[in-house]
């Protein structure tokens, strides 16, 4: 049998203020995602060119930046709008 330690709340939610890629605190002080209000105020294709640019945004600056971080930003941005175009 193994043993699997369990986090305490208090290490899952340092773990979740650690996440810069899909839960930065900066972005979750409403009372909505921002992702969401700026989704629901734009049109379909401003959304698709908004999402493109940020993944043009972090591919391009990876190197110089932020490295692993800035890619996996890319990545969720690529995320967001595969989940929109299906």
């Amino acid at each position: 049998m193994s043993s699997v330690r369990e986090f305490t709340k208090e290490e899952r939610n340092r773990s979740k203020e650690r996440d810069m890629v899909n839960n930065p605190a900066h972005y979750g002080q409403g009372t909505i995602e921002c992702i969401e209000y700026i989704a629901d105020m734009l049109s379909s294709d401003e959304y698709v060119g908004y999402l493109r640019g940020n993944i043009a945004k972090y591919l391009h600056r990876w190197r110089y930046k932020n490295g692993l971080e800035d890619l996996k930003k890319a990545q969720w941005y690529l995320n967001r709008l595969i989940d929109h175009m299906s």
